[in-house]
């Protein structure tokens, strides 16, 4: 994509969506991010259901999966996504979910994603 500043501002679309849909559906679950003393982080993280990972590129790879399979070893939620501007919804071998963006938001607000 465009780099860096669209990169910040596409995270920030996600987490605010997300914010919102906590708001309106008065779900009250807790956002937050997680690093590692490693410095690996998560963007969001939703309660102790989802760890979300925000990148914007076109196709999701390995090298951009390295901040959530940090976290995925502890094992604190259960369901790990990445959402990105890939074209089609897939599943890594080790069951992280990456969702094209825009259907990540049509299911969020359909309160199929959590």
């Amino acid at each position: 994509m465009a780099g860096k500043p669209f990169g910040d501002a596409f995270e920030h679309f996600i987490i605010l969506e997300v914010r919102a849909y906590n708001s309106y559906e008065r779900k009250k679950m807790n956002l937050c991010y997680w690093r590692s003393t490693t410095k690996f982080e998560v963007d969001l993280i939703v309660s102790q259901k989802c760890a979300i990972e925000i990148k914007s590129t076109k196709l999701v790879q390995d090298k951009h999966l390295k901040g959530i399979r940090a976290f995925k070893e502890e094992e604190l939620v259960k369901k790990y996504i990445v959402v990105s501007h890939d074209t089609e919804k897939r599943e890594t071998k080790d069951g992280i979910e990456i969702y094209p963006w825009k259907l990540f938001l049509d299911q969020l607000w359909k309160c199929e994603v959590f």
